[in-house]
């Protein structure tokens, strides 16, 4: 068990944000690693330390028959509306962690045919999830909430996405 405390590294954190605001990097991040996300037009908005916003448009490449986004899309920016926080966390720290999804809800409730933005507002929550897993070496979970709305602030989709963080040796 470890017995010193693990923060996060606030130098690496703001590295980070910026490296995920630089349109060409993250664009080229999300190609290598997320090419599904990508292709659907997928993207990052904004990743502060409170809230991340991601969105994915309406268009042919995310469509489903019913003229509107297909739901794995949303599905997409709603993930990675709370798993670039957790990316971001993860690469501010000394020791390594393993991020897993082990669980997702979702409720939709109105076709989307825009844009759609998603916002998780509770990285606090995610952030301590990680820091426990880090300082008790045992796995932790935590379930965040992501809202999509269109450009109007109507609700399209919600999903809650369960993640598990357990510190690697």
């Amino acid at each position: 068990m470890n017995t010193g405390i693990t923060t996060f590294n606030t130098d690496a954190v703001q590295s980070f944000q910026k490296f995920a605001r630089h349109p060409f990097k993250f664009s080229a991040y999300l190609f290598w690693k997320l090419p599904a996300a990508w292709l659907s037009g997928v993207r990052l908005q904004s990743l502060e330390t409170e809230t991340c916003v991601t969105s994915v448009p309406y268009r042919w490449l995310s469509q489903n028959p019913f003229r509107s986004t297909y739901f794995a899309c949303l599905a997409m920016a709603a993930e990675l509306s709370t798993g670039l926080p957790a990316l971001m966390y993860a690469s501010s720290t000394s020791r390594r962690i393993s991020m897993l999804v082990t669980g997702m809800e979702s409720t939709f409730v109105k076709k989307a045919t825009g844009l759609t933005l998603f916002t998780c507002a509770e990285l606090p929550l995610l952030r301590a999830a990680m820091e426990r897993a880090l300082n008790n070496d045992t796995a932790e979970t935590v379930t965040l909430h992501s809202e999509g709305r269109d450009k109007d602030g109507i609700l399209i989709a919600s999903f809650a996405i369960t993640w598990s963080f357990k510190s690697k040796s």
